[in-house]
């Protein structure tokens, strides 16, 4: 079971915040599945057609998109699932299929444009925490590159060291992997993203995955709010 928590650092840092938790056990993760794929395709074809002739405009002035954009300002940064939805709508470039497990978040993140990260449980060691980064954390990025994260930012750790951040993204310690058969997924919630948001969104993901892994059981479903 993951023990998931906050610290008072974050309650007093992201008020108004809330982030999501869901824990899935007995998932498999194969590199594509029809199904998927076919849901994949039509949510990106509904972006082009939302998006496509109101451009960026049209996509930044988004409630959700706006609530990420005031924490990237912090920090310089452009919300990467923003980049992402203006690549699909006005570029024509559809997502990577890296793997169905990452392709369920990556179906709902663009769905619902709440940034998400996944976690192989197996690599985790409780408990999982929410914490605002006080500028000493370093950890390994995806890429395999050393980052200390930028003092303010959001991020959870287990108690191994930092596992994402909103910043810089996930680690490389504990990512999905094909082996992978119980994940958590970590839905990031900003100030103006209400709790229900999150658990629809943590909801999607659930149902996008159960349409490749049939056995999945759902372990845990839950919200933490400043």
């Amino acid at each position: 079971t993951i023990m998931f928590e906050a610290t008072d650092r974050w309650r007093e840092a992201f008020p108004g915040a809330s982030v999501g938790a869901l824990v899935m056990k007995n998932v498999s993760n194969p590199a594509n599945h029809p199904e998927l794929n076919s849901r994949m395709s039509a949510i990106e074809s509904e972006i082009r057609k939302n998006y496509f002739e109101g451009g960026r405009p049209t996509i930044r002035a988004l409630p959700t998109i706006q609530a990420y954009t005031a924490h990237y300002k912090k920090f310089k940064k452009t919300y990467h699932v923003q980049l992402q939805i203006e690549s699909i709508a006005l570029k024509g470039r559809s997502l990577p299929r890296i793997s169905t497990l990452v392709s369920a978040m990556f179906a709902a993140e663009l769905k619902n444009h709440l940034l998400t990260a996944g976690h192989d449980v197996a690599t985790l060691q409780n408990p999982v925490t929410l914490d605002v980064s006080t500028g000493d954390e370093k950890y390994t990025m995806m890429s395999g590159k050393e980052q200390t994260l930028s003092p303010g930012d959001m991020f959870v750790a287990d108690a191994q060291g930092v596992m994402s951040s909103i910043i810089y993204g996930p680690d490389n310690r504990t990512p999905i992997t094909s082996d992978t058969s119980d994940v958590l997924f970590v839905v990031y919630g900003l100030e103006g993203i209400s709790a229900q948001q999150i658990t629809s969104h943590l909801q999607d993901i659930r149902d996008f995955v159960n349409l490749v892994s049939l056995d999945a059981e759902t372990a845990s479903l839950e919200i933490v709010g400043a």
